[in-house]
Order: C-alpha cells, then sequence, then structure tokens
C-alpha cells in the first residue's frame, strides 16, 4: 500500500485566483497601443521645439546696369549687391505658436488616456463575460443532474410498466439535450477565458472565483464625478482653440522684415552700405475672420465639455438606478424564489417516484426551477455590464492610468 500510494500521481496545482484589479492591471500594462500613445507624445513634443524656434534670415544677391549686347564689357559699370534679411516677429507670434503647440501636446496626452480607459472597461467587460460563462454552464450542470435524476426514475417506472415506453424516449432526450447544453457551455467558458487572457497576450492560467458573479455589494457603492480623462480632452480642446486664437491675432499684427548689405561698383571700385525693410500694409486682410473663428472654436468647447458632463451625469444616475433595482430583484430570486422552486422539486420528485405526479409535473417543475436560475443569471450579468459601464463614466480606473504613466 505504502508503493501504491508513492507511485499514485500528484495532485494538480490549483490555478492562481485573478481578480478584477489583477486583470485590470494585466490589461494596462500590456497595452498594445502605448508604443503608438509614446511617439504621438514624442512628436508633439517635437513640435513645441520647433514653434520654438525663431524665423531663418534671408541672403540674397542682386547683380545690377548688366550691360547690353554691344554695349560694353562685363563688368565696365555692372554693380553687386549682397543683403542680409531678417524677418522681425511684432505680435509675439513665437510665443503664440509654442503656446499653441503645447495645447496640441495637451489634446494629444488627454486622447490617449480616454482610450486606454475605454481598453480597461473592454478588459472588465471580458471578465464579466468569464463570470457570466461559469454561472452558465453551473445552470448546465445542474439542469444535467435534474435530468439524469428523472431519467433514472423514468426508466425504472417503464421497466415496472408504470409509465408508457414514449416517457423513457422524451426522458433520454431531455438528458441528451442537458447533455449538449452543457457542452456548449463549457465552450463559450473557453472562449470567454481566452478573450480575457488576449488583453495580456497570456495563457489561460488563472481561476476566478465564481462566488464573484453574485456579488451585488457594487450597488452600494458611492458615485464619483465623471472621469478627469473625459473632461480633461474638452479642457484641451478648449484650450487649443484659445491658443489658436492667440496666434491668430498675432499673426494680424504685420511682421517687419530688416535688410542690411552691401554694394560692390565694379566700375569705381567703391563699396557702399545698403539699408533697407518693409512692412506689409494692412488695407484689406486684419486676420479678423480668423481670430473670430477662433475665439467662437473656443466656445463651442467649453458648451461641449458642459453637455457632456450633464449627459454623463444624467446617464451615471439611470445606471445607478438600474444597479440598485437589478440587485435588489437578484436578492429576492436567491433568498425567496429560488428556495420556494427548490422545495418544489423535490416535492414533485419524490412524488413522482411514489407515482402520484406524472413525467410533465416532474419536467414543469424542472423547467421553472432552470428558468429562475437563469433570469438570476441575466439579472446579475445585466447588473455588472452596469457597473462596468458606470466604472468607465465615473473613472474608476484612473488610478491606473496614473500609475503606468509614472512607471513610464
Amino acid at each position: 500500500m505504502a508503493l501504491a500510494q508513492d507511485a499514485a500521481p500528484a495532485a494538480e496545482a490549483p490555478l492562481p485566483t485573478l481578480t478584477l484589479p489583477d486583470a485590470l492591471a494585466r490589461a494596462s500594462q500590456a497595452d498594445p497601443a502605448i508604443a503608438g500613445s509614446d511617439a504621438r507624445a514624442r512628436a508633439a513634443e517635437a513640435g513645441v521645439r520647433q514653434a520654438d524656434v525663431r524665423t531663418n534670415p534671408r541672403l540674397g544677391v542682386a547683380v545690377e546696369n548688366l550691360p547690353t549686347v554691344g554695349g560694353g564689357g562685363l563688368i565696365d559699370r555692372t554693380e553687386v549687391r549682397v543683403t542680409y534679411s531678417q524677418e522681425l516677429e511684432r505680435g509675439g507670434d513665437r510665443v503664440a505658436r509654442t503656446g499653441r503647440a503645447r495645447s496640441e501636446a495637451e489634446l494629444v496626452a488627454a486622447e490617449a488616456r480616454v482610450k486606454r480607459l475605454d481598453r480597461l472597461e473592454q478588459a472588465q467587460l471580458a471578465y464579466i463575460e468569464v463570470l457570466v460563462a461559469e454561472a452558465e454552464l453551473d445552470v448546465a450542470r445542474q439542469r444535467l443532474a435534474l435530468a439524469e435524476r428523472v431519467q433514472a426514475e423514468t426508466s425504472r417506472r417503464v421497466a415496472a410498466a408504470r409509465d408508457p415506453l414514449f416517457a423513457g424516449s422524451r426522458a433520454e432526450a431531455e438528458l441528451v439535450e442537458a447533455q449538449i447544453d452543457l457542452d456548449q457551455a463549457e465552450t463559450r467558458l473557453r472562449v470567454a477565458r481566452i478573450a480575457l487572457a488576449k488583453f495580456w497576450d497570456g495563457t489561460v492560467d488563472f481561476s476566478i472565483p465564481s462566488d464573484l458573479f453574485y456579488d451585488t455589494s457594487a450597488s452600494r457603492a458611492s458615485v464619483g464625478e465623471i472621469a478627469w480623462a473625459d473632461l480633461l480632452v474638452f479642457d484641451a480642446r478648449r484650450d487649443l482653440a484659445t491658443a489658436d486664437a492667440a496666434v491668430q491675432r498675432a499673426a494680424a499684427v504685420p511682421n517687419a522684415t530688416v535688410d542690411v548689405g552691401l554694394r560692390h561698383d565694379w566700375d569705381t571700385g567703391g563699396v557702399g552700405l545698403v539699408v533697407g525693410g518693409s512692412i506689409p500694409l494692412q488695407r484689406y486682410d486684419r486676420n479678423q475672420g480668423a481670430i473670430d473663428r477662433a475665439e467662437a472654436l473656443a466656445t463651442a468647447a467649453t458648451a461641449d465639455r458642459n453637455a457632456f458632463r450633464i449627459e454623463k451625469d444624467r446617464e451615471v444616475a439611470r445606471l445607478q438606478v438600474d444597479i440598485s433595482a437589478g440587485a435588489s430583484e437578484a436578492r429576492r430570486l436567491r433568498e425567496d424564489a429560488l428556495p420556494l422552486a427548490e422545495r418544489a422539486v423535490a416535492e414533485v420528485e419524490a412524488g413522482f417516484a411514489r407515482g402520484g405526479f406524472t413525467y410533465n409535473d416532474v419536467v414543469s417543475a424542472h423547467r421553472a426551477l432552470l428558468d429562475l436560475r437563469l433570469r438570476l443569471v441575466e439579472v446579475l450579468s445585466e447588473l455588472h455590464r452596469d457597473v462596468a459601464r458606470r466604472d468607465r463614466l465615473t473613472g474608476a480606473h484612473d488610478p491606473l492610468i496614473l500609475q503606468s504613466e509614472a512607471r513610464r
């Protein structure tokens, strides 16, 4: 016996438990969009550096008094002028350009955070799908167990000539259908687990506590404000429009150009200093339309932010009502309806064994019980999906984004 015990294969080690925070942390760290977001952030920073650069000077060369055909030698009266020109930005163009580039960089960062929050919402929904698939598999197992009991009792009654043969055939068909349902539920669970693991490109080396599916404590959680990342996008758009207005106002101030050069006269050999300049006359174009457009876009961005916040506040309030109603229905189903249906099944099965009920009575009791269990799964599924949406709108996963940015 000792040798037999030593030769027995060791029990497989249980898989590590994967909680929702663990799954979200894995999904956040393995986000494939991070590389693209970092590249866009570097591009925005490069844009800031470029906007802060002064305009380049210009070097010009002009040759005057070239001889005509038959008019003498090439350099008898030719004058050569070399000038150095520099544009002077008078309206604060450089400061305005740099501010606009910084606003663009802030918008790029804000949009990247929103995309990461959306990905975390999808990961949370994938986690919920695993919980739902496990609950449906549990219902399928219970259905199979009920069908096996009925098939065994029906076979006994048919063998004793207490029920007709078709009753046994119906019980066997119900058993086969229950087995098919179980196989499909197992397949859905495998697919859901693989889909969740794909968020961090990993393997299905985890287990999820099934009791989390029946946890309705989220209905009592306090609701926070709208996610700051969403509002920052509107703030960044407003700041970008404001910065663009500053750029347009700076462009409305004409820039002057100063020219300094030397002129050489080949005839006399003299060299003279040339100084000049130019400035556009604002006779027609004062850039007022572009200024008004940018200021209107800034006002629109502020209005869009307020409208978005009001709409999302209303959606969060609706979700909170649905979550509370779902939690209440789930508790009543588990505490009131299901115990009564289970007791009815036990009583009908006992009466069926004594010959007091028919096969149809047993099937009706079983279907009533299974319908209640499926209803419970449906209610809890909707509740958890509403919680995921509420978490997204209220920025429940903002700390994960901040931690990821701090590590980079």
